[in-house]
């Protein structure tokens, strides 16, 4: 069944008839403006336009192609923009919104990703941090102090290495309630090298052998008028290997942990190891001290002076 128009509509086929009209007319551009130019009739137009249908084999009725030149003049069948504003924006936004959501899925995901990144790599990390910390000041600090002055009072009654461990541990508590983490560490690490050194048990014996010195002598920068004597000596472990001790130099007072020192002795002392090697190139008496298990001091079996350098 054919569409009938409404009341007051133009039939659609004469609609469409006319905005073909109105578009042969914007093709034939010089058309236009040669008889608009001229400024004739619509009736003009229309003659044309009849003449260029007729020769496509088509009959357009009069009144069609008056609506279409009426229509060509008022714009009715061109497409106006709608004027900038809101109405606008959001209509450009509905068609562009393939475009805007992908743009806007990529910065979301920068967005997410830069979040994610930052609590992974710095927030997390800090947290564990702070949570190791905690539990470091809270469990492991006081655990390690209790243990190592129960380990000294087990191995040793020496009442300077009681005296010197009770002072370290209030040390450490000082610090741990304090949460000075640092200062709390190196008393605990202070009790665990003292602990270490009571259960240490060695020979301090002279050195003997080809290619290194027995003895050495000094002239101290502080008085040249002086001169101090020195036994090169090592410890010696239950195994008979070397044991590394700490010494201070007199001479730089830098500490430095070595194998090998020259521990100061009497002059009588130092000539009487001399004599010694002396007789057939070996110190036969090379004990020099004792230090055993459970005392800080070592029991020196010669004479000793307080002082030692650890290069010559």
């Amino acid at each position: 069944m054919a569409e009938t128009a409404r009341p007051g509509q133009a039939p659609l086929d004469d609609l469409m008839m006319a905005m073909d009209v109105v578009d042969t007319l914007r093709h034939d551009d010089a058309l236009v403006q040669r008889e608009l130019g001229r400024d004739l009739s619509d009736a003009a137009l229309i003659t044309r336009l009849r003449e260029i249908y007729a020769s496509q084999g088509i009959t357009v009725p009069d009144h069609i192609l008056e609506q279409g030149v009426a229509g060509l003049k008022q714009d009715r069948f061109v497409y106006a923009p709608p004027a900038a504003g809101v109405s606008r924006l959001l209509a450009l936004a509905y068609i562009r919104r393939g475009r805007i959501a992908r743009v806007g899925g990529i910065a979301v995901a920068i967005v997410v990703a830069a979040v994610v990144g930052w609590q992974t790599l710095v927030v997390a990390p800090r947290e564990r941090a702070a949570a190791a910390l905690a539990q470091e000041l809270s469990t492991v600090l006081p655990g390690d102090v209790g243990r190592l002055t129960a380990a000294i009072a087990a191995v040793s009654n020496d009442p300077q290495a009681l005296t010197q461990s009770a002072t370290l541990a209030a040390d450490a508590n000082r610090a741990i309630a304090a949460r000075d983490i640092a200062a709390a560490r190196k008393a605990v690490a202070d009790l665990a090298a003292l602990e270490a050194e009571l259960n240490s048990r060695f020979e301090v014996r002279i050195v003997s052998r080809p290619g290194t010195p027995t003895g050495v002598t000094r002239i101290p920068d502080v008085n040249r008028s002086t001169r101090n004597f020195y036994l090169v000596v090592e410890a010696i472990g239950p195994d008979g290997s070397p044991i590394e001790r700490t010494i201070t130099s007199e001479e730089d007072r830098k500490a430095k942990t070595v194998t090998m020192w020259a521990q100061r002795v009497p002059e009588a002392v130092f000539n009487r190891v001399r004599d010694d090697k002396a007789n057939d190139g070996i110190v036969q008496n090379a004990r020099l001290g004792t230090k055993q298990r459970g005392r800080l001091a070592i029991d020196w079996a010669m004479k000793v002076e307080d002082g030692a350098i650890t290069s010559w």
